[in-house]
């Protein structure tokens, strides 16, 4: 089983969220359609904007307490490494695991 660290922005250089999961599509979903009240649904963080996937959930919410501890322009360097145009990564994920 995967289990996936995964970092949400409200819009590029906005509010950001980094959390975890065992189905990324399926959460992600929830945040877009802001079906659990919270942090992402108070400020619409729901963008899925970078994400590294792991094999153990040990060291993917390790992984995710460590990138929490971290300064906002290092998230920010974490996600333009991979994706400098902060482009929604979802429906891509989506279509990749739904077919």
């Amino acid at each position: 089983m995967a289990y996936y660290v995964y970092l949400l922005a409200s819009k590029k250089y906005d509010t950001l969220y980094i959390g975890v999961t065992n189905d990324i599509v399926r959460r992600i979903h929830e945040h877009k359609t802001k079906a659990v009240p919270g942090f992402t649904k108070r400020y619409a963080v729901h963008r899925l904007v970078w994400f590294e996937i792991y094999d153990d959930p040990i060291t993917a919410i390790t992984r995710e307490k460590e990138l929490k501890k971290w300064r906002r322009d290092w998230k920010v360097r974490l996600v333009e490494e991979k994706n400098p145009e902060w482009i929604d990564l979802y429906p891509e994920i989506a279509t990749r695991v739904l077919g």
